[in-house]
């Protein structure tokens, strides 16, 4: 191949748009036919042209590679989980893709909460191994797995998957006891699969638009023809999911928008009952309930946003339902801390919450006379995440979590509630003498244009020169209230050890800082995420820290629209920009209800379909539509043809219009043919990916091509 060859230029086959008399003439939505042979004749194109322009880094992504191959323990298995009387947990072998998994029978002459000690290599009498998923994968260009559910006996495994990468998946039932699956087969569902006893499971399936709109009952050994729908949502704004309280004395159906949610309960002894609401839905109310058995009594505890927006805990007996606002506290609302939910024990309660842009996380203990306080669980690093973990036993006295930082592998510890005592279970092996003292971690605030403090994580090598300007690449996110934890990657590493840093913008619209960060930065106060990052930028700059020859943009998904508006914004802020299955237009998805998610997001971007004040404002932002004839950064997007979540469409169109429009700059673009929105499937073959983003990242940011 040439080593200068010709990028692809997109054939223009214009199509008049009109909403609320603006006119705006699309030359590239003809890509969205993914039959047509031109649309994957020109994908293929972009990918010969960004092999051919990558070649160069080639050595460098196999040392990345080879890298992180290299830190991890690939021969390992997860810390045992108790459920019912087996002990469950995950293998994975070295120079195999995907994972086992095993049970073993809980051992009477042993303490019953206390997980065995197995070893990682040779045979374990005893130990049963329910699922190769390596075996399932065999022949498929992509492979996940979806459900896997035991039922409370361990006789029967529900397990579905996705051979596609289009998050549709086939369920199966495998009778444990003879190694043999059922006839069952449910084709064409959603995720999750919950079992009522040994006889019926409860399963969601989608509407056209992909939306799981419906919960159906299924009756082991019958066809899927004769399921009965027990729950549908008319609703396009709302999505259901079902599921079961810990204590296994409920079924529960959630439906629930961006901003208002319901729950239907269902008494697990009467499947073929009919579920019934909790608290009617009223817009802009959230709630979510678990159970618990307190001084003899059932009762609801149910985490909401009824009394404020950052949410409090409360509780009321099973049979008599107060308003939200009458429910006793248990955790009241605050202005500073945002509460996100609680698990419920037979001895315990564990509250998680956010304070300070850290997540944290309580425990209450369930005596004889009630409640008592919830008790906040310390450590000592300043940034840190901490996680309640694999605890399905609603009777366990132990509850696990997991903790870990930028700099500390994760670590599986249980917690004693009666003593406090704490017992590590395993810390996240990194082969290669890796040492934490080597790296540090801290908090910066940067200051935004409307004097918003937005806070920034910044991690590198302690032995870093933070004296002078230094390559960095710059995270961020910022949608639907999710916040970018503090969490080890072993693959940073190959970053951090070639002198960049690692810095993540908090920035709104992200749920880092409480209920009210997202909401100004989303619908109508959306650029505040775009501003916020372009103010974390400049504030590295102004630092020292960074400068924009060395700085590099990272986003995915909804990040990637971020990248996408900061390209068009403020390119000249950084050497090169990184786009991630991103969703870089925006205003066409949102003026298409049939499309997958569509209405359910109208109320995270606005409407722009019935208002025109929110079509004019997502058009002053929208990627696609504002590239300009000017100087932009070199820019890489990644996609995947199978997404279903943000299509493949959007980035081609996006660095289709690049290369047309601009004065300046590089425009790659990638896809996974055989891929969702995840990416491609294989621990290996997402390392490798991986190392080929961070190998374009560290050479743009530092010039390096080894």
């Amino acid at each position: 191949m040439s080593e200068n060859p010709q990028a692809p230029l997109a054939p223009v086959h214009p199509i008049t748009r009109e909403h609320h008399g603006r006119v705006f003439v699309d030359d590239y939505e003809w890509l969205r036919d993914k039959e047509s042979p031109e649309t994957l004749g020109y994908l293929e194109a972009e990918n010969a042209y960004t092999q051919a322009r990558t070649r160069h880094l080639e050595g460098l992504t196999e040392a990345i590679y080879g890298e992180i191959k290299s830190r991890v323990q690939e021969t390992d298995m997860s810390v045992p989980t108790r459920a019912g009387d087996f002990w469950y947990y995950g293998r994975t072998l070295e120079g195999k893709d995907y994972g086992l998994s095993c049970r073993l029978p809980v051992d009477a002459a042993h303490d019953p909460w206390t997980p065995p000690e197995i070893p990682q290599e040779g045979e374990v009498p005893g130990e049963e191994v329910l699922l190769d998923l390596n075996e399932l994968a065999a022949g498929h260009e992509f492979f996940s797995l979806g459900a896997s559910s035991v039922t409370t006996s361990g006789r029967f495994l529900a397990y579905s998957v996705d051979t596609e990468g289009d998050e549709r998946f086939d369920l199966f039932i495998k009778d444990l006891a003879t190694g043999r699956l059922l006839e069952d087969r449910l084709e064409g569902i959603f995720y999750g699969a919950t079992w009522a006893g040994e006889d019926y499971l409860f399963y969601q399936r989608v509407d056209e638009s992909w939306r799981p709109d419906s919960v159906w009952r299924h009756k082991v050994g019958t066809p899927q023809e004769a399921d009965v729908r027990v729950f549908h949502e008319p609703d396009g704004r709302f999505s259901t999911g079902v599921g079961a309280t810990r204590s296994e004395r409920y079924l529960v159906i959630e439906s629930a928008s961006k901003i208002t949610s319901e729950t239907w309960v269902l008494g697990m002894d009467n499947p073929e009952g009919e579920f019934e609401v909790l608290w009617p839905r009223r817009t802009g109310v959230e709630y979510s309930v678990d159970h618990a058995v307190v001084a003899g009594g059932d009762r609801w505890v149910v985490t909401h946003n009824a009394t404020g927006p950052n949410f409090a805990v409360g509780e009321c007996p099973v049979g008599s339902l107060p308003e939200l606002t009458g429910l006793r506290e248990l955790l009241p609302h605050r202005e500073d801390v945002r509460v996100e939910g609680v698990d419920t024990y037979a001895g315990q309660i564990v509250a998680a919450y956010r304070r300070g842009a850290i997540g944290r996380a309580a425990v209450m203990v369930l005596d004889e006379g009630g409640y008592t306080d919830f008790e906040e669980l310390d450590f000592e690093e300043e940034l840190y995440t901490v996680g309640v973990l694999g605890n399905p036993e609603w009777r366990a006295p132990v509850i696990r979590l997991s903790y870990g930082s930028f700099i500390t592998p994760t670590q599986i510890i249980d917690l004693t509630v009666a003593t406090g005592e704490r017992a590590l279970r395993k810390q996240q092996a990194v082969l290669g003498g890796y040492d934490a003292s080597a790296y540090t971690a801290y908090r910066l605030w940067a200051r935004a244009g409307d004097g918003a403090e937005i806070p920034v994580s910044v991690i590198h090598r302690a032995d870093l020169d933070t004296s002078r300007p230094n390559p960095t690449l710059l995270y961020a996110y910022g949608s639907y209230e999710a916040s970018t934890d503090p969490a080890f990657s072993v693959s940073r590493l190959s970053l951090l050890d070639r002198g960049m840093i690692f810095a993540v913008a908090h920035v709104r619209g992200g749920g880092e800082m409480g209920r009210g960060w997202y909401d100004h930065g989303k619908e109508l106060e959306k650029k505040n995420t775009f501003t916020d990052y372009i103010a974390v930028a400049d504030d590295l700059i102004a630092r020292g820290l960074s400068a924009p020859e060395t700085m590099v943009a990272e986003g995915g998904s909804a990040g990637g629209m971020l990248m996408g508006a900061v390209a068009n914004m403020a390119g000249d802020r950084f050497a090169g920009i990184q786009a991630i299955v991103p969703f870089v237009d925006p205003l066409t998805s949102m003026l298409m209800p049939e499309l997958p998610l569509t209405m359910g997001e109208w109320e995270e971007w606005g409407d722009p379909l019935h208002d025109p004040q929110v079509y004019d404002y997502m058009a002053s932002y929208a990627p696609y539509e504002n590239v300009e004839a000017k100087d932009y950064p070199d820019i890489l997007a990644v996609t995947s043809l199978n997404d279903t979540r943000v299509l493949y469409v959007e980035p081609a169109k996006w660095i289709a219009r690049l290369r047309a429009t601009a004065t300046g700059g590089e425009f790659l673009l990638k896809t996974e043919m055989s891929a969702g929105h995840g990416g491609v499937s294989g621990r290996y073959a997402r390392w490798k990916q991986t190392a080929f983003e961070y190998a374009w990242a560290v050479h743009k940011a530092t010039g390096r091509t080894a």
